[in-house]
């Protein structure tokens, strides 16, 4: 029997507790992503990883979407499911796995631990919305805090790696915020299910082009991390994320994920070995006060103009 679901009806929220968990379960896994795919790496080249990775999660959105038989989407929907594919499932992963070659996993979460912040500045962008200015200062101030950090840890300079890392923070932004939007009119787990199943094609010539010309090494490590950011962190670390926001809105939701950049700090030096500089707890320390703030100031503006603050982190 067909399940209808209907695309324009807001998602029901169930109540706080649940949703509380399945965020949290969502920034639990997204912590994770960075020393997964360091692990990934060793067996994979960045190309191969992310193909495979971005075919895995694929495979396993299309069959959830087969099994809870959910129609496709609207034509007019599909321009905002390229952006969500493009930024979420390709760009993202292909430079942070870049970025992973030469950088640390903990360099790595301070740097994109700015992402919140940069989804906001897009979504107001996006919206036209005008948030108040504490929002704006506490903004630029961990904008700051981030590059101050960065080019201190690079040596007085950005590199290559750097590069890549700010590159994926505005490509993931776009992607989260057009995704934000895109879930006000279905379930947030079906706009990344279409959008993964949007990228099979890509991801299935991509492995085909990349892993003849990338050495594969394969490795109990290398295979686990593979496998990690491709059903943990792009599948169901986003379905979870996505339903949890569904149910306790998005500023709560933000809230939890502060506490993404110390977690994988945390792995990068249980999993990695990594040493972490006395610079970087601090730095992302000081990035949560920020994101913080913006939070606070958006939800004030929201209440004002009765409207939620259209936030994706």
């Amino acid at each position: 029997m067909a399940i209808a679901v209907d695309l324009h009806r807001p998602v029901v929220r169930r109540g706080p507790s649940s949703g509380v968990v399945l965020a949290g379960l969502g920034v639990l896994a997204f912590s994770l992503t960075f020393p997964s795919t360091v692990w990934g790496l060793e067996s994979f080249g960045p190309w191969s990883l992310v193909a495979l990775r971005s075919l895995l999660a694929a495979l396993i959105a299309g069959c959830a979407l087969l099994a809870g038989r959910v129609p496709v989407p609207e034509r007019r929907h599909w321009a905002g499911l390229a952006v969500v594919a493009g930024g979420v499932v390709v760009g993202f992963p292909l430079l942070t796995s870049l970025a992973l070659q030469t950088s640390t996993s903990s360099h790595a979460a301070v740097v994109v631990g700015l992402l919140p912040l940069t989804t906001a500045l897009l979504s107001a962008l996006r919206t036209g919305s005008r948030p108040p200015r504490a929002f704006w200062i506490a903004a630029l101030t961990g904008a700051a805090v981030v590059i101050v950090f960065t080019v201190q840890q690079s040596g007085g300079h950005l590199s290559g790696g750097d590069l890549y890392l700010f590159g994926a923070l505005v490509v993931c932004a776009a992607g989260y915020t057009e995704g934000g939007r895109l879930a006000g009119v279905m379930p947030g787990w079906q706009v990344i299910g279409w959008a993964l199943v949007l990228t099979l094609p890509l991801a299935v010539a991509g492995a085909a082009a990349a892993l003849p010309f990338e050495p594969v090494h394969l490795t109990a490590r290398g295979v686990v991390g593979l496998v990690w950011v491709a059903v943990g962190s792009t599948f169901l670390g986003l379905y979870v994320w996505y339903r949890g926001m569904a149910e306790i809105g998005v500023p709560r939701a933000s809230q939890l994920q502060l506490a993404q950049p110390l977690l994988t700090l945390v792995w990068s030096f249980l999993a990695l070995g990594e040493e972490v500089s006395a610079a970087a707890p601090v730095a992302a320390v000081a990035v949560l006060v920020c994101i913080a703030v913006t939070q606070r100031a958006g939800r004030g503006a929201g209440r004002r103009t009765g409207a939620a603050t259209p936030v994706r982190s």
